[in-house]
């Protein structure tokens, strides 16, 4: 389980993370939403530990993770796809997979990545290409099939169909859902697509001013809500 307990965050000096309540079983599929500059962005730096928590508490598997070096929590099972994707651009497709399983047996690394590349067969054909020469779709898929060489038990995304032709984000969400499923993988994914992250999800929370103002299952985000939380 993955709990959060009144957790503060701030970005500089401004405060960002208003006192989050939260808890999820690692096989569950959570959309975080909200307008931008509510908090979604920092929430999950603050749980892969990019930012530090002010006060409150992170828990995962019963263990405290606020002290919790990045590394540390990946090898824990939390790993992150961030916003913009973050790949190595002189890096080719095998290399930054070969990054993303730092932490693995060198006798496992070649094993891993066939694995991941199941998930994303086109990402086969540029095996060998630097990754700043793919287009945003395929950047997208390695940013993903980074993140799943440490086989982590939940897996955090920040806004993965932007940039994305409609046809890759499809597939994507397909993709994610197979992984949920095959690699028995939680995701809390941060989106302002709906019908992609409800596609992939089974509940959301909605945030404000770096609160949680509403949360439910998917059914029971009304229009309402949508117009009071979402609508720009």
């Amino acid at each position: 389980m993955l709990e959060l307990k009144d957790v503060h965050v701030s970005y500089g000096k401004s405060k960002v993370i208003n006192g989050i309540d939260f808890s999820m079983e690692t096989t569950e599929k959570v959309a975080l939403l909200g307008r931008n500059g509510v908090g979604k962005t920092t929430l999950l730096k603050s749980l892969i530990g990019v930012l530090p928590v002010e006060s409150g508490e992170i828990r995962y598997e019963d263990t405290l993770m606020n002290k919790k070096n990045t590394y540390e929590r990946s090898a824990a099972g939390i790993a992150y796809v961030p916003q913009g994707r973050e790949i190595i651009p002189d890096f080719t497709v095998k290399e930054n997979l070969e990054l993303g399983g730092i932490s693995v047996k060198k006798n496992m690394v070649n094993d891993r990545i066939e694995e991941v590349l199941g998930y994303f067969p086109a990402l086969k054909k540029h095996y060998i290409r630097k990754g700043g020469v793919l287009s945003g779709g395929l950047q997208q898929q390695l940013a993903i099939s980074r993140a799943l060489m440490s086989h982590p038990k939940i897996l955090l995304l920040d806004e993965p169909t932007e940039g994305i032709q409609p046809n890759v984000v499809a597939e994507i969400a397909d993709i994610l859902n197979r992984i949920h499923v095959e690699m028995n993988v939680g995701l809390i994914l941060v989106e302002q697509n709906l019908k992609f992250a409800f596609h992939i999800c089974d509940s959301y929370i909605l945030m404000q001013k770096g609160k949680i103002a509403n949360a439910g299952k998917n059914g029971e985000l009304t229009d309402d809500i949508i117009k009071k939380y979402l609508t720009v």
